[in-house]
């Protein structure tokens, strides 16, 4: 039987504005691909992971080269890592740990004698920067987690974090690695000879030049003036999630990879610092590749940030400090970034948590653009990345906030439009069938509209029944109905059948997991308690 998911009939200081922002230039013009055909769901069963649904072709940002592709796996490590830093060491530390602490950093002078700069704005800009660290894993952690390889000490995450100026809002936006990009005239640091501009991914920036020419390269594509620089290696990172607890995901369908080793059942679950490693490499799990895998570090960095701000790690200071120092001693900053500004940072910072914080990457136009002597680059879509950055440039928010205290909808995946529900009131409480029925139809399921009573009226928890055939489907009802328990009845067909029980209590809102989408840009911001695991009510 085959899940189709189609009902069936019959069943530091604030910067000063100083003047108007700078446009940027996106590079060559680029043909738009195709839309893709619509995928079909594969079958629906639990004896191992679903194949990748059919879909167009679609050649990889990051080529062919295995190197290349584990340096990018690790990419997620440093977008959670830094966030931390930030997180961790700034809300609520005092100034003289925080001075301590701030010894530790390694600097680097990033905007000595940069010419051209865009003007400053409202906010803060941080550019994050990831490098390969691989030589710092010990060989244990190398064989069990599968971090095979040499080191390739280059850069592989690029991250742009905007603070705006009243510290209420965090944007996090992603620019991928293999970005088309014109790295600007400079003089190599290493034969002292002067290079023109040229055309390159954005990430050959740091090979070429190291932190100056890519801050330099940021902000020549994006139009934004970067306030600070932090540049981050991946080896304290399980250290840290450890530290602080562990951190909590979810996921609506089972996530293998023999690449990495990841291998988690839909659900959700606490990760320790060696799973969650596995979990920020891992590209090998569906269809999207480097995409998804960056809508899974999105994904992680709002449930770090759920956790550091639930933990009460931030109210204790000898665990703060050791959380921090571990941070830290893998960081490299530019001379403005002091204990100063981290204490003026953290006082701005206490009330930040995942729904005021809000996650992006670059819209995307061509994932297959040919650069002669370069190879395959992705070109932002012009248009949409002129808005997403002129909306930082402006200090304003990239993403809806309803509200703090608003439940994030759950992760499922297939569409509640596609999922044939009958309902019945296994319970003495009069309507409560009806009721329930109303709440799944608003929820977007499709129910029979004609709920009755259950045989047996003395149910406690909700039971949904459901043919095996249909199992992606029972789950995704599942995630509507919290605390609600699965029955398989071989048989029953695609209309499924739940029996409200008296400990039911709300139908939660869900929405189908799109990795691709969120990944690339192509459905906007979202904030973090949008793509975080929902919470129990």
């Amino acid at each position: 039987m085959v899940d189709t998911g189609t009902p069936r009939p019959g069943g530091s200081g604030v910067g000063r504005r100083r003047g108007g922002p700078r446009r940027s230039s996106y590079g060559p013009t680029v043909v738009t691909p195709s839309a893709p055909a619509p995928r079909r769901s594969s079958r629906d069963r639990t004896t191992g992971p679903h194949p990748a649904p059919p879909g167009p072709p679609r050649r990889s940002p990051t080529g062919s080269r295995a190197p290349v592709r584990r340096a990018a796996a690790a990419g997620g490590l440093r977008l959670a890592t830094t966030l931390a830093v930030l997180v961790l060491t700034t809300a609520g530390a005092g100034h003289a740990m925080l001075t301590g602490l701030e010894a530790g950093i390694e600097r680097v002078d990033v905007f000595g004698g940069l010419p051209d700069r865009p003007r400053d704005g409202d906010g803060m800009n941080i550019l994050v920067v990831g490098v390969d660290g691989r030589d710092r894993i010990t060989e244990r952690q190398r064989t069990r987690y599968r971090l095979g390889g040499a080191p390739c000490h280059c850069t592989d995450t690029l991250m742009l974090v905007h603070l705006s100026a009243d510290r209420d809002r965090a944007s996090v936006v992603s620019l991928p690695r293999d970005s088309y990009a014109r790295i600007p005239a400079h003089t190599d640091p290493v034969t002292g000879r002067h290079r023109p501009a040229h055309p390159q991914k954005i990430n050959a920036a740091y090979a070429e030049g190291g932190p100056r020419l890519t801050v330099r390269t940021v902000e020549q594509l994006t139009g934004v003036h970067i306030d600070h620089y932090l540049e981050v290696d991946f080896t304290s990172f399980m250290k840290t999630v450890d530290l602080v607890g562990g951190v909590r995901i979810c996921t609506p369908r089972p996530l293998r990879d023999s690449h990495t080793g990841l291998d988690l059942p839909a659900g959700s679950h606490d990760l320790s610092g060696g799973q969650a490693l596995q979990y920020v490499r891992s590209r090998h799990v569906d269809g999207d590749s480097d995409l998804g895998r960056m809508s899974r570090q999105q994904q992680f960095l709002a449930a770090l940030l759920r956790r550091v701000t639930d933990s009460g790690v931030l109210l204790n200071p000898v665990k703060l400090n050791r959380v921090a120092s571990g941070l830290l001693d893998s960081v490299r900053a530019d001379h403005g970034f002091g204990g100063d500004e981290l204490v003026a940072l953290g006082r701005a910072m206490r009330g930040l948590d995942p729904a005021s914080s809000e996650f992006v990457s670059v819209p995307l136009d061509d994932l297959g653009h040919q650069v002669p002597g370069v190879g395959s680059t992705v070109t932002w879509d012009r248009a949409k990345a002129e808005r997403l950055f002129r909306a930082i440039r402006e200090d304003r928010p990239l993403a809806a906030h309803t509200g703090r205290r608003s439940p994030a909808p759950a992760l499922v995946e297939v569409a509640p439009a596609r999922i044939r529900v009958q309902v019945l009131n296994g319970t003495s409480a009069k309507g409560l069938g009806r009721r329930v029925d109303r709440e799944l139809r608003a929820a977007g399921f499709a129910t029979t509209g004609t709920p009755a009573n259950a045989a047996v009226r003395d149910a406690g928890r909700t039971v949904i029944e459901y043919d095996p055939g249909w199992d992606r489907s029972a789950r995704s009802l599942r995630a509507a109905l919290p605390g609600s328990r699965l029955r398989p009845v071989a048989g029953r067909g695609p209309v499924m059948r739940v029996t409200v029980g008296a400990e039911h209590r709300t139908v939660r809102r869900v929405r189908v997991d799109s990795p691709r989408a969120r990944a690339d840009g192509s459905r906007g911001a979202v904030t973090g308690d949008q793509v975080d695991c929902p919470r129990e009510r």
